[in-house]
């Protein structure tokens, strides 16, 4: 029986990751997959975009984070919910940032630097880091990655893979998404 150090687990995200890792099985095989699947997914990303924003701006709760200065964000910046669509220059802004993290997950290797880029897309949505203001409720976040997975899964399933390489792709975006939402929580305790 391995031992881990519980309180480790809090303070420190690699000692934190790489038990997660090792728990679900998240290894190199997974990546191969995940990596494997970008040429598929890569043509996709602009209408899972799409249609994410689509469904947070469905909602009073997940929209009415979009009002307000964005970290990064310099241009004309929308007063209220009524003002802000999904084509309003802010939200654009927004829909590049979630395009490339998508980009990167399926592109980048899963060193270092990657784990830094997960945890802060935890962190971002907290006053943490990016805009002290925004504070996005942990049920929106939770609502928002089982929205992304069921995308991903929606996607992964219409892809043209043979049977096996689909199975192994849909278990590692799996495994991936649960470490991701794991990054997520964590910046709220």
């Amino acid at each position: 029986m391995k031992t881990i150090d519980e309180s480790r687990l809090e303070t420190d995200v690699a000692y934190r990751f790489g038990y997660l890792t090792e728990f679900m099985g998240f290894g190199e095989e997974d990546i191969a997959a995940i990596h494997g699947a970008a040429e598929h997914l890569a043509p996709l990303v602009p209408g899972l975009v799409d249609a994410v924003y689509d469904k947070l701006f469905n909602y009073d709760v997940t929209k009415r984070h979009f009002v307000g200065k964005q970290s990064g964000y310099e241009g004309e910046v929308p007063q209220d919910l009524e003002s802000l669509s999904v084509d309003h220059e802010m939200i654009q802004f927004r829909k590049q940032h979630l395009g490339r993290y998508l980009v990167t997950l399926v592109s980048k290797p899963y060193d270092e630097q990657m784990l830094s880029y997960l945890d802060m897309v935890g962190k971002i949505h907290t006053p943490k880091a990016g805009s002290v203001s925004l504070d996005v409720p942990l049920v929106q976040m939770n609502a928002l990655m089982g929205f992304v997975s069921d995308a991903l899964i929606a996607t992964i399933t219409d892809l043209d893979l043979d049977r096996d390489t689909k199975i192994k792709t849909l278990r590692a975006f799996n495994k991936l998404l649960w470490l991701q939402n794991d990054l997520i929580n964590r910046h709220y305790c």
